[in-house]
């Protein structure tokens, strides 16, 4: 019985295992390498897909790629390249990274260009229902028509405000009925990339491209849907107003929210320009030794990076390296075996205390518990190929 925090009802619930688990994690924007912090989001997911899949659930694991965005045709025009291209280019660098990171591989790892007419197609509906309306060439999601609009969040209306306008909202929009309404579809500017709909040459919003690819792959109702803290909202505040008031039913069960990563005590991101670069970290210390450092903190926590931890790290996957011919253990055995495993990840998966009951066994130097250490290790995703 696994027990996850969830955002939106600020406790700990637990998971719905009855029927096939759908994991939903807002990924990339692929304009830039991935940092540090793109890392412990999707390691997190990465040991939770793991440990069901352990337990013997059948899961359906999506990570989308936000190809089409502000910032991705920013960078492409300044550095002179197809928009197109850079995000391909950094999508597949960012694929490279998380193998070497030993990551599994999302079941779909959808484009949000691929869904143009799924998103299209919500629009349409949120239209007639009357909670969008349109401007030329463009469509916005009218936030007073949605009663429950902020129950996410739970911030009030100017807070709502600061906190969009810090993180790509236009309040000064002309074509705003409220400066907190936020697009569905807006018309494309010269030179940009555009696609055809009922509203004429245009692109589509940030928030609807997740909701679309969502619902395509997992349905109207999502087990648990992920990301970062920092998209609490707008962006997923936005996906629960568009995706329940065009299904009618709940959107997702358990919203799980990682913690943020800084760097100089400052949020690790592009715009700050204080990234730690997984790429970088690979030329000083193994995979295992960068998971074991980023899977040490609990993924609600916000944490500063410190780079004197990472040798530590090393130690710790060096010394793993003796368990690598140990049997691995079944499910059953190692519930047999250790229960403290279990207990530490069904209570919102507790990786840390994993990591330290690892440790813990690898010092007592006790040859019994050799397989319990691999296997712990296992499915935590730590490798032991050579």
């Amino acid at each position: 019985m696994i027990k996850i925090y969830n955002t939106l009802s600020r406790k700990k619930e637990k998971v719905d295992l009855s029927k096939k688990v759908g994991i939903y994690v807002c990924g990339i924007t692929p304009y830039d390498a991935t940092h540090l912090g793109h890392a412990f989001t999707f390691i997190t997911y990465d040991v939770l897909v793991r440990y069901l899949r352990f337990l013997g659930k059948k899961v359906t694991y999506v990570q989308n790629v936000t190809d089409i965005d502000d910032d991705i045709l920013n960078r492409a025009k300044k550095l002179k390249i197809n928009w197109k291209k850079l995000g391909d280019l950094e999508t597949e660098k960012y694929q490279k990274d998380m193998t070497a990171l030993n990551m599994i591989k999302p079941d779909f790892f959808p484009k949000a260009t691929d869904h143009i007419y799924e998103m299209i197609k919500i629009i349409k509906v949120l239209i007639k229902k009357e909670l969008a309306y349109e401007k030329p060439q463009s469509v916005y999601f009218e936030i007073k028509k949605d009663r429950n609009f902020g129950k996410l969040s739970r911030l009030d209306y100017q807070t709502q405000l600061k906190t969009a306008n810090e993180r790509g909202n236009f309040p000064d929009d002309p074509n705003k009925k409220d400066p907190l309404d936020f697009v569905l579809w807006q018309a494309s500017k010269n030179g940009e990339p555009f696609w055809n709909s009922p509203w004429g040459r245009g692109r589509p919003g940030w928030h609807i491209e997740c909701s679309a690819m969502s619902m395509e792959y997992l349905g109207p109702t999502v087990t648990i849907h992920g990301g970062g803290e920092d998209l609490i909202f707008p962006h997923h505040e936005a996906e629960i107003a568009q995706s329940e008031n065009f299904t009618g039913k709940k959107f997702v069960k358990i919203w799980m929210h990682t913690g943020m990563v800084y760097c100089d005590q400052k949020k690790m991101s592009k715009s700050l320009c204080n990234m730690v670069f997984v790429s970088d970290l690979f030329k000083k210390y193994t995979p295992n030794a960068i998971r074991i450092f980023l899977l040490s903190y609990h993924f609600r926590k916000s944490w500063n990076y410190e780079e004197q931890k990472l040798p530590r790290a090393q130690k710790f996957a060096t010394e793993l390296e003796k368990f690598k011919k140990a049997q691995t253990l079944s499910k059953k055995e190692l519930q047999k075996a250790t229960p403290v495993f279990f207990t530490a990840m069904d209570d919102n998966l507790d990786i840390p205390r994993v990591l330290a009951y690892v440790q813990k066994l690898i010092k007592s130097k006790n040859k019994k518990t050799s397989s319990i250490v691999k296997t712990c290790s296992e499915v935590i995703g730590l490798s032991f190929k050579s």
